[in-house]
């Protein structure tokens, strides 16, 4: 409706100005000389026609009845030219453009032939824009314009719109994509905009009619649009079909490479990009020109047998089959323990970690490098002074030998056996670190087994850096590799060691991949069917660490792959691991999408081609699905008021023994004549709090009715109603409901909201209920016990208050009744039973079953001290 008022106040305006400009009352020359007509002036006006919105139209029109154009209109005309008008602005510039119409009588020829110079700039010499899509879109705005003018009278001829639309739909066009996609954007939107030129009618809008029979468009003229948008929209989809054929050939050729090698080369990925982007373009334009023209848009044939190469920017999660970024891990904890890994430079001193022996060794080349300059300088000042050094350097040899002698013969024994006896003890201590070391590692390598937590590894990990060595690294790799074969769940903590531990020692990673590597291509190429465990904990291994980017994507797909060529016995077994080990990590991560949907694929046509046995083609399913799960639409989550939310939020997540008061009065405060019937409907819902609380809800139910008496009786009659529908539904989703709503009755009984009849025409009904009938065998055949399990729950509720009076007899004879049902069902499941049991211990005046199965009672009432 407010559209159609939209679209009346748009038509009575186009209407007004049409009848204006068909019939323009223009000023006389006397009037427009005593207007402004500096040239000044006139160009501060003339040059805002050329930035023309809807903000400033009122401002502008102003201004142009202020000046005198006479002399100035083919200036006032370019820059209308010039402009750059959006779709909202286009309305502007058509009342602008009819007030200069009004004004000034060689307007109008001038403008049209200005704005035809974007259709046909070679014909009046003018220069193209080298830009396309700037001069796609001055056409595109050019025609709405020109339209526009038709519509209020500017443009008089309709024949003005058929070189445009000749121009457009040549075939000579139909050779350059862009500018085949260029003008099929724009018939599309001459025919969205002008569908009375094609004889079609505006759905919606037929009561709208006046004003376009009024505009003169003959039937010659329909036909001509008509024909010449059809036959250029049927050469279009010729081009369309030829491309989707084309496509579906590299599509087939991709495929078989991909069959062989695994990948595609960057040449043809780009190529194929460039031609299925080319092809979506043009389908994308094409189906737009086909719904303008209230035709189906062509329907591309599909090959079955053709696989559909996915492109990086397809399967990249912020690709158009994304709705949102998908995240490569589940949550954060996840994600956590997979990139927050621990820096072991602030737990570690950077010498165990190696990192200062470099300098170490940079100091001592340093200090070689000075010893040995200062030789050759020594060298050289010898050869130089030769004749002059020889007696002094002789002298000062001489007395240095004879010097050290001194002091070695003055030494005593005693100093020479104390220098023994150090260095005998720095041997004994270094022995003993060695020792130290080695049973520290050993400890540690015990411990290994038992952590389970990222805390735990993370701790051994900073331990392991202060028995950093080469050789406890090859120790600690070995006891890795050899991680027993079922403890699977310390896969994930060893690999999170390894990847701790990799950013200071570079040979860890190394050395265990390669012995992970080897191990593998032992396994594969013996082909032993008995070692299953082993080749699973071999390939979850190096699955994690992929996901820690140890291992690399590469070595991943090659053991895929080689998995995939003999696609037999353990080798899926293997896949499958691989796959729900670290295949969603490499689907989702930005490098390795494509491989790994081709990998995919592949794995989804061998199920397909291979006789699998049911084991298999089932862990082939889920793997495949764990990677890509299937598509489906979000959930959309009901909307409700602020008043219902917070009523929910009280009964639902409030409610408890402590708080019932205060959510007794809050619902008080609510207002009643909006919230009563909302209020009935959760007091239903009492299966969605928990089965302990349901006396509260009753509870609840009779404090209102202290305040609103027509409560509690609209409450009693839905639950009615509820026992009532779920008796003829008999449905297996309804059974926890039900239950619910048997205590929620009976919690009502006991709050005195209902007399004793109430509950024994309802125990009756659920007996008696479609009994004797045709649906029998649908509503309570033999093997069903449900009902039972309703009586059970209600006299549990409120049985044990019919011990005197009235209601004792007559609970007297329901047991009777209620006895002759459980007999008819035959041998009662052993749940069944014990509910039986605990019903008459506490209803212990069930004397009745006594007779007939004593077995039951005594052993209840034994148990209960009712005896």
């Amino acid at each position: 409706v407010v559209r159609l008022e939209e679209y009346k106040k748009l038509i009575d305006v186009k209407t007004a100005l049409r009848q204006s400009n068909l019939n323009p009352e223009r000023p006389d020359a006397s009037h427009l000389r005593t207007l402004d007509s500096s040239i000044k002036r006139n160009t501060a006006v003339i040059k805002k026609l050329k930035a023309i919105n809807d903000e400033q139209k009122d401002g502008l029109m102003e201004e142009l009845k202020s000046v005198n154009l006479s002399k100035f209109v083919s200036e006032a005309v370019s820059y209308i030219c010039e402009a750059k008008l959006r779709s909202a602005d286009i309305q502007a510039a058509v009342q602008i453009c009819s007030l200069l119409h009004q004004r000034y009588k060689d307007f109008s020829p001038c403008l049209i032939q200005g704005l035809l110079k974007a259709f046909f700039p070679g014909k009046a010499g003018d220069d193209i824009d080298p830009d396309k899509n700037s001069r796609a879109m001055k056409k595109r705005s050019t025609l709405k314009l020109l339209m526009e003018l038709y519509f209020v009278g500017i443009v008089e001829d309709a024949s003005t719109f058929i070189n445009i639309i000749k121009d457009l739909t040549s075939v000579e066009h139909l050779k350059d994509r862009e500018t085949t996609q260029t003008n099929l954007t724009l018939l599309a939107s001459f025919a969205r905009q002008g569908k009375h030129f094609l004889g079609l009618q505006k759905h919606g809008q037929e009561a709208y009619d006046e004003f376009f029979m009024g505009l003169n468009i003959t039937d010659d003229l329909k036909t001509f649009f008509k024909k010449s948008l059809s036959s250029y929209y049927d050469a279009a989809v010729a081009i369309l079909m030829s491309e989707h054929a084309s496509l579906r050939a590299m599509e087939s050729e991709n495929a078989k490479i991909l069959n062989v090698k695994g990948e595609l080369s960057d040449e043809n990925t780009a190529l194929y990009e460039k031609l299925r982007k080319s092809f979506d373009q043009l389908l994308r334009c094409v189906s737009s020109l086909a719904e303008a023209l209230d035709m189906q848009p062509p329907v591309m044939p599909d090959d079955g047998h053709t696989t559909r190469v996915t492109t990086a920017s397809e399967l990249s999660p912020s690709g158009k089959h994304f709705s949102a970024v998908e995240p490569i891990w589940d949550d954060e904890d996840t994600k956590a323990f997979y990139e927050s890994l621990p820096d072991l430079r602030v737990f570690v001193p950077g010498v165990l970690l190696g990192e200062a022996e470099p300098k170490l060794v940079d100091q001592h080349g340093k200090v070689h490098e000075q010893t040995g300059e200062h030789k050759l300088e020594q060298g050289t000042e010898v050869q130089n002074n030769a004749e002059a050094s020889v007696p002094e350097h002789q002298l000062e040899g001489k007395t240095n030998v004879g010097s050290k002698n001194r002091e070695k013969k003055d030494k005593t024994g005693k100093e020479i056996s104390k220098e023994k006896e150090a260095d005998q003890k720095g041997d004994i201590e270094r022995e003993k670190v060695r020792v130290t070391d080695g049973a520290s590692l050993d400890n540690l390598l015990q411990r290994l087994p038992r952590c389970v937590s990222r805390d735990l590894i993370d701790q051994l990990t900073v331990e392991f850096c202060y028995l950093n060595s080469k050789a406890n690294r090859k120790k600690l790799a070995r006891a890795l590799f050899n991680v027993p074969r079922t403890s699977l769940e310390l896969l994930p903590f060893y690999s999170r060691l390894v990847a701790t531990l990799s950013t200071c020692m570079k040979d860890l990673p190394s050395m265990l991949l390669s012995m992970l590597e080897e191990e593998f291509n032992f396994l594969m190429n013996k082909k032993d069917q008995i070692k299953i465990e082993t080749k699973i904990r071999n390939i979850r291994f190096i699955g994690e660490l992929c996901k820690f980017n140890i291992a690399p994507s590469g070595l991943v797909f090659s053991c895929l792959k080689a998995c995939l060529d003999d696609f037999s016995h353990h080798n899926i077994d293997v896949a499958c691991n691989l796959l729900e080990t670290c295949g969603r990590f490499l689907y989702l991560s930005q490098g390795t999408t494509v491989r790994m949907s081709n990998m995919l694929e592949i794995l989804r046509r061998l199920k397909n081609v291979k006789n699998l046995d049911p084991h298999h083609s089932t862990l082939v399913e889920n793997a495949y699905y764990l990677c890509k799960p299937p598509e489906r639409s979000a959930r959309v989550s009901k909307v409700r008021p602020p008043l219902h939310q917070y009523i929910r939020k009280l009964l639902f997540s409030d409610l408890d023994k402590t708080s019932v008061q205060h959510v007794l009065r809050q619902l008080r405060k609510l207002p009643w004549a909006e919230c009563e019937e909302y209020l009935v409907k959760c007091f239903l819902k009492v299966h969605k709090g928990k089965y302990s609380q349901v006396h509260l809800i009753a509870l609840l139910t009779a404090g209102l009715s202290h305040y609103h008496d027509d409560f509690h009786v609209a409450v009693v009659d839905e639950v009615l109603e509820e026992i009532r529908v779920g008796l003829e539904l008999n449905d297996y989703a309804m059974q926890q409901r039900q239950l619910a709503h048997m205590r929620f009755l009976g919690e009502l009984y006991n709050y005195e909201h209902i007399d004793s009849s109430v509950i024994f025409d309802t125990l009756y009904l659920i007996t008696v209920f479609g009994h004797g009938t045709l649906e029998q065998d649908l509503l309570d055949p033999p093997e069903d016990f449900f009902r039972i399990r309703m009586i059970v729950t209600l006299l549990q509720t409120c049985g044990h208050y019919f011990d005197r009076g009235s209601s004792k007899r007559k609970l007297d004879r329901f047991l009777l009744h209620f006895q002759r049902y459980i007999l008819n069902k035959g041998p009662l499941p052993l749940d069944v039973e014990f509910d039986v049991q605990i019903s008459c211990a506490l209803c212990w005046r069930m004397w009745n079953c006594l007779l007939l199965r004593p077995n039951w009672c005594r052993t209840c009432l034994l148990s209960y001290g009712l005896t």
